[in-house]
């Protein structure tokens, strides 16, 4: 998300999630964090979104009634997948939601917006040109020129030249494929490679991908129609997807391709192909539960070739390579990696990047949407292009930066309260840091917990210690270091002179056995498992 300001107006530019990184345990998504924004509500006059995908949309439904509920402008699909999110919430009769005509201009408050098309995985993609008092920003996210895209329209470069006319103020523009040489190859190659699979492959053919990578998803409905196979569509988020672009006509099938899963069975095995969720490994996701046989309709065997048509994104290579292997074990043909040709990045690499940088020449570039190293490395690329920039002029943002431009004017000027907002089932905010810090101590050294009964008069042990551990030691095989921490409990408890009078409280009892406890297990082992101590008095 971000957030473009000019005096007291405000425009929220995307509004996505972020996907649970590995240490982040037993959360579901990660929301941007408003807290800037609570006390400017009524200052914002829309929120601009790119295109549909989950990074860029996904927090709408949990975060647009704490912001006031401003017009969302978005093109047809976008918007059609941001209304199948606000009725699952129940929030779509209060939302406002307004549609971009092509490349029409329109106003939200001081803003005059420019939407222009871009290429990328998913269609009806925009980038913005803000015009501002202060000068015109350009917001370019997720694109790349592919001049054959699957919905045959390319990026509007002639925009992009036009905007360079008038001398941008900025460029916020993402870098994520600053890496990679050359161009980012068209999405017509995936189709090349589909067509390839689909002329030899002995039996069904599963597909995996994004659910809302609707290019990729046409693509396996024309080979598909190419090869005589009907298509199931499987996974709730791929089918609710799906369905909107086929109503939108952003996906394209003959009557009668589509099938249901409950009708794979009156045809061959070399009659269906199947696209379906899980590219990332997600343990509920339709591929990850067929590698398990854990999913109704499908069952993986011999004969079935599986297509895993997306790059893992950083931190979920092992439960990737995980799904891979248990679908080698069931005897499919599992196709992956760059080197297969069934997948290519959404992002422009460095020759579509420096072209960008020429045909706009802004005052000031501020990349993002990359780790800190594509930053650094968008910066060095802007600076190899014959002095067109000063260092200065392209900044490096981190989350929660504040930036002010003018003319002859563009600093980092100070950063707001930022943090990760979990989402944990249907709650949100209500797993911070420290519920997390806590799931990732008892995930490493798990948790003891301690029950014993006090006399309430003199404090000394009644009954007890009773000792339980999960997820520290398996207790049949370590009776000595349960008895030992019994004794410590034991000698803490009772240590008591007979004639010392003084009450003695639970909340003293349970902070003095934590301590113990904690220590002494310690000492033995030098882990620190959760100590959990349960004190009753009689």
């Amino acid at each position: 998300m971000w957030v473009l300001e000019y005096g007291d107006e405000i425009l929220i530019l995307d509004c996505g999630v972020m996907f649970p990184e590995a240490d982040m345990l037993g959360v579901d998504l990660v929301l941007p964090d408003i807290t800037y924004l609570r006390d400017k509500v009524q200052n914002i006059k829309g929120i601009l979104l790119t295109h549909g995908h989950e990074d860029h949309i996904g927090a709408i439904p949990h975060l647009l009634a704490d912001l006031g509920f401003p017009p969302i402008y978005g093109t047809r699909l976008t918007l059609g997948i941001v209304t199948g999110k606000l009725k699952e919430h129940r929030l779509l009769e209060q939302a406002t939601l307004a549609p971009i005509k092509g490349d029409d201009k329109f106003q939200a408050g001081n803003f005059v917006v420019e939407p222009f098309h871009i290429s990328h995985s998913i269609p009806d993609a925009v980038g913005f040109g803000i015009t501002t008092p202060a000068g015109l920003a350009v917001y370019l996210t997720d694109w790349k020129l592919d001049h054959k895209p699957v919905d045959g329209k390319a990026t509007d470069v002639a925009k992009l030249a036009e905007f360079g006319q008038r001398k941008p103020l900025l460029l916020i523009t993402d870098c994520v494929r600053v890496e990679s040489k050359g161009y980012t190859p068209s999405e017509t190659s995936v189709g090349e490679a589909f067509d390839n699979i689909f002329a030899t492959a002995p039996g069904r053919i599963i597909t995996a991908t994004f659910a809302s990578n609707i290019s990729r998803v046409q693509q396996v409905i024309d080979s598909a129609e190419a090869y005589s196979r009907k298509v199931v569509v499987v996974g709730r988020s791929m089918e609710n997807n799906s369905k909107i672009a086929l109503e939108m006509g952003y996906l394209k099938a003959e009557p009668g391709t589509i099938i249901r899963p409950h009708e794979m069975a009156s045809y061959n095995d070399d009659q269906i192909a199947i696209v379906c969720t899980g590219s990332q490994g997600e343990p509920m996701a339709a591929l990850n539960r067929m590698a398990n046989r854990d999913y109704p309709h499908v069952k993986i065997k011999e004969g079935d070739t599986v297509v895993v048509s997306a790059t893992p994104i950083p931190g979920n290579e092992v439960s990737v390579s995980r799904v891979i292997n248990n679908l080698f074990r069931l005897g499919a043909d599992v196709i992956y990696g760059s080197q297969a040709g069934v997948h290519v990045s959404g992002h422009a690499a460095q020759e579509e990047l420096k072209l960008l940088l020429a045909l706009l020449r802004p005052e000031f570039v501020v990349p993002f949407h990359g780790d800190y190293r594509h930053l650094v490395l968008y910066r060095r690329l802007a600076l190899s292009m014959q002095d067109l920039f000063e260092p200065d002029n392209i900044l490096l943002p981190d989350g929660g930066m504040i930036m002010e431009f003018s003319r002859n004017y563009g600093r980092i000027t100070g950063k707001a309260q930022v943090g990760y907002i979990y989402v944990d089932g249907t709650t949100v905010g209500d797993v911070g840091n420290v519920v997390v810090r806590d799931r990732q101590m008892l995930s490493r050294d798990g948790i003891l917990m301690v029950v014993v009964s006090i006399d309430s008069s003199t404090g000394k042990l009644v009954a007890g210690p009773d000792v339980v551990s999960r997820g520290f030691v398996y207790m049949r095989q370590s009776q000595d270091l349960i008895e030992a921490t019994k004794e410590a409990v034991r000698i803490a408890l009772n240590h008591r002179e007979s004639n010392d009078q003084t009450q003695i409280d639970s909340a003293f009892v349970n902070h003095k056995l934590k301590e113990v406890v904690s220590d002494f297990l310690y000492r033995e082992t030098k882990r620190r498992p959760m100590v959990l101590p349960v004190v009753m008095e009689v």
